[in-house]
């Protein structure tokens, strides 16, 4: 099914540009469905419209149509804003013109290449206008392809197919890997799944289920328990595991459970190489040793979900920092794309594994953090070091492991 696919791992393209250039019938030509709306009157699109779709031989993708980035007063204020959001997830953008290449459209490109992002132009409604061909040169010099196109008669739909299959970043042409490189072929992987109140009923979490398929994609074997059943497990098997992974509430007992030499960390702690930037993220958990009683601590989720009384993010992490730092915190929680612009604020930003999200986004959100100069770590990393197995949990990642022993050589000389 088209839909089957998670929304992380699907290309995320950004279509863009200024209102009433013919987006939405781009979209609708590209998807062969009536996906958005499509008006005369600018300003139609309001909120960013997802479609998922299958785009053979790519894999799957996700077409965000976004609103006119021209638009004016204070709903389209919002409108922008709501826009600017896509920048961040996007993996390729297409920028769309009827006509008209100056420099909105040129600071549209701009803001995609300075976060290496692709770029297609789409010159539409070529019916209507006829190209300066130094715009199609200049398109060119700057490694920009161009298509021209009439949306609404699905004329340039081929060539901007074949320009998306050439420009797509050539990660998305290989199967990305979650765990199955840190086991192999026939080796095996215990994967410690507590049932708690947050996870679905009658299933399990994303995370999880993402990692039973990539051990089974990799050729290797599976064995799923709870946390009481670890020990009792490791004894039954003649072999014993190449990787523990656990969920990071249940750390510090699997870690006890875990003989030493079996390498052991967490779904989250996966989740930040496989999303994020493992060595950044490590090295924003080392930040926790300069917090103070009284700084302030962002804690950010990527996706929505009604807490529970003994919530990850705002009750459990909160109370092992606390107990850590040796005083009260000061703790703001987002979610979903609820992330401020202006995070210098905050002493620490603490974020999910981001299982929901594209690879881009979350690689936006620690690009922003690191441009603010504030440390940026992981639930599971922050966890692991404020229950003292950080080095435990960092021993699957030799890369990772490296950078933190260095990090704290310099804390200790300095």
């Amino acid at each position: 099914m088209t839909h089957s696919t998670p929304k992380g791992f699907r290309l995320h393209i950004g279509i863009f540009g200024r209102r009433n250039v013919g987006k939405s019938s781009l979209l609708n030509a590209i998807t062969r469905q009536e996906v958005s709306i499509v008006s005369e009157t600018a300003g139609t699109t309001t909120d960013p419209v997802e479609k998922p779709m299958e785009f053979l031989p790519l894999g799957p993708v996700l077409f965000i149509d976004t609103a006119g980035i021209d638009d004016i007063g204070a709903l389209g204020e919002k409108r922008i804003a709501q826009t600017q959001k896509v920048f961040e997830r996007t993996d390729l953008g297409v920028v769309v013109t009827d006509g008209i290449w100056g420099a909105f459209e040129q600071k549209i490109v701009e803001r995609l290449q300075a976060e290496s992002i692709p770029v297609i132009a789409v010159l539409n409604k070529a019916d209507l206008t006829t190209f300066d061909s130094s715009v199609l040169q200049k398109l060119r010099q700057n490694g920009i392809a161009s298509v021209q196109a009439i949306a609404p008669q699905g004329k340039g739909i081929a060539d901007l197919r074949q320009a998306i299959l050439d420009a797509a970043p050539a990660d998305f042409l290989d199967n990305p890997i979650i765990v199955a490189d840190l086991v192999g072929p026939g080796q095996t992987a215990v994967l410690v799944v507590p049932i708690d109140k947050e996870a679905p009923k009658g299933r399990l979490i994303l995370p999880q289920v993402q990692a039973i398929r990539d051990l089974l994609d990799g050729d290797a074997l599976c064995m799923v328990i709870k946390e009481r059943e670890l020990r009792h497990a490791l004894d039954n098997l003649h072999t014993p595991p190449r990787l523990v992974v656990t969920d990071s509430q249940a750390f510090l007992k699997v870690a006890a459970d875990t003989p030493p030499q079996i390498l052991m960390t967490s779904f989250s702690i996966l989740y930040s190489r496989f999303k994020g930037d493992l060595i950044t993220q490590t090295l924003g958990a080392i930040s926790i040793e300069q917090l103070k009683p009284g700084d302030s601590i962002l804690v950010a989720e990527a996706c929505s979900h009604h807490p529970i009384g003994e919530d990850i993010g705002r009750v459990k992490i909160p109370r092992w920092l606390t107990q850590y730092v040796g005083g009260k915190l000061n703790f703001t929680t987002v979610q979903g794309r609820d992330f401020p612009e202006d995070v210098t604020p905050f002493k620490l930003v603490i974020h999910c594994g981001a299982c929901m999200w594209n690879r881009r986004q979350m690689l936006s959100r620690i690009l922003q953090c690191r441009r603010a100069g504030v440390p940026i770590t992981n639930y599971g990393l922050v966890i692991a070091y404020s229950l003292g197995i950080f080095e435990r949990a960092l021993q699957p990642f030799p890369a990772a492991l490296e950078a933190y022993h260095e990090a704290r050589e310099r804390v200790d000389h300095a």
